[in-house]
């Protein structure tokens, strides 16, 4: 029975993450950048000024623009980041990661668009907090004909959330712990759920909180130690670059098969883990960004877009580097143990550090997804279903600490895709509303500065 259902998964899996999935993430991100005359690369000194330039006046929302970045960074700077983007390296080979540039690249523009609409449709639940994301602006933006795309888009986000970013970043905790601590499972799953419930009750705003505190000194920590190991291998960096684009093109695939297989499964792992990573297209970050302190959905934009920079192009870049010019790539490992391997190639607690990174990432990942959870199960069932999601969330993490999850994992990476496809219709659909509204903004913009 339980083979029959992992067959069906692996089946679906490589429908839902195949060419036609690559086409429309793709697509879609070449189209909105297109559509933006490049604006996202352009401007993206601009949303780094805007990032640190504090609440404007007369800005209504929850969190900060700041917090909002950081609960959404909190959500996507994760177990894909270490093991995701190794995982991508062993299966596709280095060239994986230049198809990660190219879908953070386009997925920048996704990351825009999605928060420039979660602002402008963004509305007041039955408590006066502003709520929004994919689901409300398919809802206020394209009518009553396409709330069944805004209830798909919810009923995916609610269910996605308990495995990619509950059990399974759970389990990661606890296995880093006991393999590099000897900490046993049991303990983590006590302290993790007791610390999570701290966090949790203290709703959006200490969520923002912790994670604007916590995931600004771990990325910081993760990439000055993944800059030492390049820095101590800085003549293999040439020859590493080389080796990422070449295979990109030809297929250089460590389990890839012939040639043919190999460029296809570079294409196919870049993308899907690069989505996994960064989440542009998927719509969950607009969730977090709804509830920004802002006036101007363009400038929320401009800011939200900085998360896939952030993630794919720094973070999983040093990541992937590292791996590929420490040669590790190669020897058969794949997931953290194959990061583990390329810090410790160079640092003498190498191992430790990546150990470290999976558990904080993992436990920042949870917190973010809580919320876009929360939120994707309140637009289903009005504010009253939020304790009680909080409370299930709450006690399925012990669940994903001790339970085998390889279904689930493959479950997770299924409803991954899935949530991509109501969201990705509705940025094509209202794409000129963002256009509309980048042209107007920046054009004020110039006046304002004549």
């Amino acid at each position: 029975m339980l083979e029959t259902f992992v067959g069906l998964l692996q089946s679906l899996n490589a429908i839902v993450w195949g060419p036609l999935t690559i086409i429309l993430i793709l697509g879609t991100g070449f189209y909105l950048m297109l559509g933006l005359r490049l604006m996202p690369i352009r401007k993206l000194g601009y949303g780094f000024k805007q990032l640190f330039s504090g609440k404007k006046t007369g800005a209504t929302g929850e969190i900060s623009p700041f917090n909002a970045l950081m609960t959404s960074l909190s959500a996507t700077i994760g177990t894909g980041n270490i093991a995701g983007v190794a995982t991508a390296i062993f299966v596709g080979g280095p060239g994986a990661l230049f198809w990660m540039w190219c879908t953070a690249l386009v997925g920048m523009a996704t990351k825009y668009s999605e928060a420039v609409l979660a602002v402008t449709y963004r509305e007041k639940d039955a408590e006066g907090k502003y709520v929004g994301g994919p689901m409300y602006y398919i809802r206020n933006g394209l009518g009553k004909k396409f709330l069944w795309l805004a209830f798909a888009f919810a009923f995916l986000g609610t269910f996605t959330g308990f495995g990619i970013g509950n059990t399974v970043q759970a389990n990661s905790m606890a296995a880093a712990l006991e393999n590099s601590f000897g900490v046993e499972k049991w303990i983590t799953a006590v302290v993790l759920a007791s610390a999570v419930f701290v966090v949790l009750i203290g709703g959006l705003k200490r969520i923002s909180e912790v994670a604007g505190k916590i995931v600004p000194f771990m990325a910081i920590a993760y990439l000055f130690a993944g800059l030492t190991v390049l820095i101590l291998n800085a003549s293999a960096i040439p020859a590493a670059f080389s080796t990422i684009i070449e295979s990109a093109f030809t297929g250089h695939a460590a389990a890839g098969g012939f040639a043919g297989a190999g460029i296809m499964l570079a294409l196919q792992q870049g993308v899907a883990r690069g989505i996994f990573s960064n989440e542009a297209g998927l719509g969950s970050a607009a969730i977090a960004h709804a509830a920004a302190q802002t006036d101007e959905p363009v400038r929320q934009g401009v800011i939200a877009m900085l998360g896939t920079f952030i993630d794919t192009i720094i973070v999983c870049t040093i990541t992937g580097l590292a791996i590929v010019v420490t040669g590790v790539w190669s020897g058969g490992d794949t997931g953290a143990v194959l990061t583990s391997q390329a810090f410790d190639h160079s640092l003498a607690f190498g191992g430790d550090i990546i150990a470290l990174g999976l558990i904080v990432f993992a436990f920042t990942t949870i917190l973010g997804w809580s919320y876009y959870g929360e939120r994707c199960a309140q637009y289903l069932f009005g504010t009253r279903v939020i304790i009680p999601f909080r409370l299930l969330w709450i006690a399925a993490l012990p669940c994903g600490v001790l339970l085998e999850l390889d279904v689930v994992w493959l479950l997770a990476d299924t409803l991954n895709a899935m949530m991509a496809f109501p969201n990705l219709i509705a940025l094509l659909l209202l794409s000129p509303v963002v256009f509309k509204a980048t042209q107007a903004y920046f054009n004020s913009l110039d006046r304002d500065s004549e």
